[in-house]
């Protein structure tokens, strides 16, 4: 296991969320972390999260001159880390969805692909590259198509690039149900709603942010993993 101890982590989607655990546990672990994010409320939340154990910037992965920039200010890229939604996501039936609606979801890869191949110049040689895709990949429910089409795509993705930019380990964490903010839809039925959703689950509980942050803090450590799929999720895809 690696140290992170003065080594740059990049996390781009870091502002909120899972991004946000990861940037406070890599910078905890004294990892000198640049967290980006598109949302100027998001960034605003972030700066006041971090109290400045961190720098926060603003950065879109589909943004090829925003994420150059950052990973210029930041330098030499130990370990990038992206888990910015990037796309629009459709929760319906493949056949109701309009072409735009399935299509819109491949965002995330696309922000994803973008956000690796620019950062290429600036990867050290023994570093690391970990995405964040989600348990729909490979547990599926109606309505699901476009969200595990994506997630799965991501997966591959994830095993094309440990081969092709070896000794650069990439590697994918995917949670599963994850307490964050984009439950906050729910209001006071929010606890009530996610205990039903996870009711069947092996762990029956959302999952933290955090305990997600701690799969891909290993990820990033271990120097002996790489084109792995580390699941987070209550052993959602199991149940």
């Amino acid at each position: 296991m690696s140290d992170l101890n003065g080594k740059t982590v990049v996390i781009v989607g870091g502002t909120a969320g899972i991004g946000l655990a990861t940037a406070k546990a890599a910078a905890a672990a004294g990892a000198r972390v640049w967290a980006a994010g598109r949302s100027e409320a998001h960034r605003d939340k972030a700066i006041a999260a971090a109290q400045g154990a961190f720098e926060v910037r603003e950065a879109d992965t589909h943004d090829a001159e925003a994420l150059a920039a950052l990973y210029r200010e930041a330098g030499g890229i130990d370990h990038l880390v992206s888990c910015a939604i990037g796309g629009e996501r459709t929760l319906k039936p493949f056949l109701q969805q309009t072409e735009q609606q399935f299509q819109a979801a491949y965002g995330k890869l696309w922000g994803y692909a973008k956000a690796v191949r620019v950062s290429a110049p600036f990867l050290a040689d023994d570093g690391s590259i970990t995405l964040v895709s989600g348990s729909p990949a490979r547990k599926i429910k109606p309505g699901q198509s476009a969200l595990s089409c994506v997630g799965g795509s991501v997966e591959n993705l994830v095993r094309c690039l440990a081969v092709e930019m070896a000794p650069v380990r990439v590697n994918i964490v995917s949670p599963g149900t994850i307490d964050t903010a984009m439950f906050d839809w729910l209001g006071d039925d929010r606890n009530d709603r996610l205990n039903a959703m996870t009711a069947g689950h092996l762990i029956k509980r959302a999952g933290t942010p955090e305990e997600v942050a701690e799969g891909i803090l290993f990820v990033m450590k271990n120097r002996f993993v790489t084109g792995t799929t580390v699941d987070v999720d209550g052993g959602r895809i199991l149940s």
